[in-house]
């Protein structure tokens, strides 16, 4: 049922029904629909404006598929939840051609987890959005701080060239890699290891010898990476998320990642361009959302596009016509909303 509106959500947020507020919350954030998209900002907007009573962390997780990202957050999510800590999880799966919905549902690979008290997982698609995270992803990190959750954790779909947004969302990055990861440990270097804030080589209770190998290759790529204005050592750990091994290590390292960080003031530094980051990201988004939206009405309604390909002598004017046409809509609605 859709609220009524964004105050009243926002309050059942932070009430005993938190939990189904804010899987409704989300919904909007993800709703392509004009008139959820206005309440998703009003709602966003008040998230921004709420003072937090205590402080949150937020850690995005990456890796190549099948490393074992879901069995890690399981049981590290887990031991963090035993602290005390109130744990979301935003796993971010890839998007269904046909429905536009998640494919693989972290849900079902967190069971445990997911009947924890304390604990909300959220899986959600990227909607074919670049960087390897929803497109709502940034505020619905803000939702769930907002009701009550003080460690947050992204999923991200898997290691690749544009999954660099995660890291410019989160206060910490945290790297899975495979023994003997081979092509993808190439891929790794390239790409994304000098994002990471630890790296942590998992599946040692089966690959151990390659696991250690690979994270020597780890340890020696670090070397060439650039020197870090935070000054902050990256460590490579080994672990074993299915039996446990390691994973204490990687709290108390990331435990004090966040007490050293927050003491020179570089969390606060970094949340700050991160805000920059969402509202120019949010812009784009914006734009993209709207110019597809009259394409489709174009190409729905009329044979607009056809006559003004037939028309023009090259695509790069045909292309500046219909950006002209997409403006001058765009300007209308404008006139129509202030009168």
């Amino acid at each position: 049922m859709r609220p009524g509106s964004a105050a009243e959500l926002f309050a059942e947020l932070q009430s005993g029904s938190h939990r189904r507020a804010l899987g409704r919350a989300i919904t909007l954030l993800e709703s392509t629909q004009l008139d959820d998209r206005r309440l998703a900002d009003e709602l966003v907007d008040l998230a921004l404006n709420h003072t937090l009573p205590h402080p949150t962390f937020r850690l995005g997780i990456s890796g190549t598929p099948g490393v074992g990202k879901s069995t890690f957050i399981e049981y590290f999510g887990l031991e963090i939840a035993g602290l005390g800590h109130r744990l979301a999880v935003l796993a971010i799966d890839p998007s269904s051609s046909l429905s536009g919905g998640s494919i693989l549902g972290d849900k079902t690979r967190m069971e445990e987890l997911t009947r924890h008290p304390n604990v909300f997982i959220r899986p959600s698609p990227t909607g074919g959005h670049l960087g390897g995270v929803g497109a709502a992803s940034r505020a619905a990190v803000l939702l769930c701080e907002a009701a009550g959750y003080d460690y947050i954790i992204v999923e991200t779909v898997g290691v690749g060239q544009a999954e660099w947004q995660v890291h410019g969302m989160t206060d910490a990055f945290l790297l899975l890699a495979q023994p003997g990861a081979g092509d993808d440990l190439q891929g790794i270097k390239r790409g994304i290891l000098e994002l990471a804030d630890l790296i942590a080589v998992n599946k040692t209770d089966r690959l151990p010898e390659a696991a250690k190998q690979t994270a020597l290759e780890l340890r020696s790529s670090l070397h060439l990476a650039p020197a870090r204005p935070d000054e902050w050592a990256v460590s490579v750990l080994n672990i074993s998320a299915l039996t446990g091994n390691g994973l204490t290590a990687i709290r108390e390292k990331l435990e004090d990642y966040v007490k050293k960080m927050r003491t020179a003031g570089h969390f606060q530094t970094r949340r700050e361009a991160q805000r920059v980051d969402w509202l120019r990201e949010h812009a784009e988004h914006r734009l993209l959302s709207d110019f597809h939206d009259f394409l489709s009405s174009q190409a729905r309604t009329t044979d607009e596009l056809w006559r003004i390909l037939d028309e023009q002598s090259s695509l790069s004017n045909a292309s500046r016509v219909i950006l002209e046409k997409f403006y001058q809509s765009k300007r209308t609605d404008n006139k129509k909303i202030k009168t």
